[in-house]
């Protein structure tokens, strides 16, 4: 037998009220609050990938740590003409070539801190890493691009022995460059230095790099030949102008993926 309950029995003041029945959307109460601003402290995947270079590069200085110290030692002393030269092992080369690639990674992650703070916080992409993959192939297509600019020019203008000691000499600078930058990401991401004070650590690094490669150049090409204006052009055509176009692809790549309201 059905009922038939009379109206004011079936609905009351709160039959439709959304804490009344949870099925029912009832929205959002009160003003929403500011989004949490992003911080690298949080990032569980960025603070991941900079212990992975912390552990790698500790693993490829165990290694490689006597070919290393010859290098350095080698740096500023050129050996004579006729004297028998150390030859590095495949394993050697092998993490070598792993600090480089730390180097690039580390990079990357500078010109992403920097686009954070001084270019935008959005973009068209679907996650934040993949902008910072995007840096990263840009740096290695710097360094190799660099790499082969000074192979060609100079088995041009030079020998090949000389030319092998360059280019061991150039993986020796850039691995200094990623020593030199580590402790700028360290103290800028976890310990809230002041970001214009990073800046200042950077380019105070690309000075002192500059400088070492200035006088590693001059030490193997052209110590014989003493030309300013030679070593002038050199530096300017192979080091220099390379640097000013890896940045303006840098920025310019941020500003198109960027999203401006």
């Amino acid at each position: 037998m059905k009922a038939d309950l009379p109206q004011y029995y079936r609905e009351s003041f709160f039959s439709k009220d959304s804490l009344f029945h949870p099925e029912l959307p009832g929205g959002r109460y009160g003003v929403a609050g500011d989004p949490v601003p992003f911080s690298v402290r949080q990032d569980d995947i960025i603070t991941s990938l900079l212990l992975a270079c912390f552990i790698f590069s500790v693993i490829a200085f165990a290694n490689a740590r006597r070919f290393i110290a010859r290098q350095a030692k080698n740096f500023f002393y050129s050996p004579r003409e006729g004297t028998s030269e150390f030859t590095e092992t495949s394993n050697e080369l092998r993490f070598q070539t792993t600090l480089v690639f730390i180097t690039c990674i580390l990079i990357s992650l500078l010109f992403y801190f920097y686009t954070l703070n001084y270019i935008g916080e959005t973009f068209v992409l679907r996650s934040q890493y993949t902008l910072i993959t995007i840096f990263l192939a840009i740096t290695i297509v710097y360094f190799l691009l660099k790499a082969g600019l000074y192979t060609f020019t100079n088995l041009v203008f030079f020998d090949g022995k000389r030319n092998q000691q360059w280019l061991k000499s150039l993986l020796f600078i850039i691995t200094i460059e990623g020593v030199l930058f580590f402790p700028a990401i360290l103290f800028g991401a976890y310990f809230g230095l002041n970001i214009k004070k990073v800046a200042f650590y950077i380019i105070i690094s690309l000075i002192i790099v500059k400088l070492l490669t200035i006088y590693k150049c001059y030490s193997i090409f052209f110590r014989r030949n003493v030309v300013s204006l030679q070593i002038i052009l050199y530096l300017c055509t192979l080091e220099i102008v390379p640097l000013l176009a890896f940045w303006g692809v840098l920025v310019m790549t941020a500003n198109n993926l960027k999203i401006n309201f």
